[in-house]
């Protein structure tokens, strides 16, 4: 489990989703003067330099100034972003993020980074229900994920048992970061405040 931390990858960032819940696109959403999607890129830009968005509406992202890719398969929810971006990218390895998590930590991702050794999915698993959006994916998941799209069954779990696949456990996850605030998303307005409150501690 000691895999080089500088073996590279590349880092897609899905920017799909209707936010029902929020009412609005959460990449957009501005935190303390910034767009959440630029806190995204700002924390994970460092790591890679293989760096892109996944998503279906590329005029509304411009101006972020980041190579862009639509769905290959469509309708496939994020299932169909996550093979697209395996596919796209430029290394054997794809970290994949959601677009509205902007507490996102480097060190989160390269201590999962140093886990990828003789698997294919680097996930982590605070609750019963895994990271999905925020894992490494290997390029030898694809055939697992093709299958999948075939039968529609969209559940993005479902390919891994036929995929060698790593999970994460809380434990080691807090040995490294002290807490699970880089897991936070935004799905509704309170997720905002409580991000909001977070970032105003850090500032302190």
């Amino acid at each position: 489990m000691n895999a080089s931390k500088h073996t590279p990858y590349s880092i897609a960032i899905l920017a799909g989703g209707q936010s029902r819940r929020m009412g609005r696109n959460k990449a957009l959403i501005t935190l303390h003067g910034k767009p959440v999607l630029q806190w995204v890129i700002d924390a994970v830009a460092p790591l890679t330099d293989d760096l892109f968005l996944v998503t279906n509406t590329p005029a509304e992202y411009r101006p972020f100034n980041l190579p862009m890719v639509s769905d290959i398969l469509p309708g496939n929810a994020a299932l169909g972003g996550i093979y697209t971006a395996i596919a796209t990218a430029k290394h054997p390895w794809t970290f994949l993020l959601a677009c509205d998590m902007p507490l996102v930590r480097a060190d989160a991702i390269e201590a999962l980074a140093s886990m990828r050794d003789g698997v294919d999915v680097v996930v982590p698993r605070i609750t019963p229900h895994p990271e999905t959006l925020h894992a490494f994916y290997r390029k030898t998941c694809l055939p697992a994920i093709e299958a999948q799209l075939a039968k529609k069954s969209l559940r993005v779990v479902g390919f891994f048992d036929a995929v060698r696949v790593r999970y994460v456990d809380a434990d080691t996850i807090i040995a490294v970061t002290g807490n699970f605030d880089f897991l936070s998303n935004l799905n509704t307005p309170e997720d905002v405040e409580r991000v909001l409150k977070i970032l105003k501690n850090h500032q302190n």
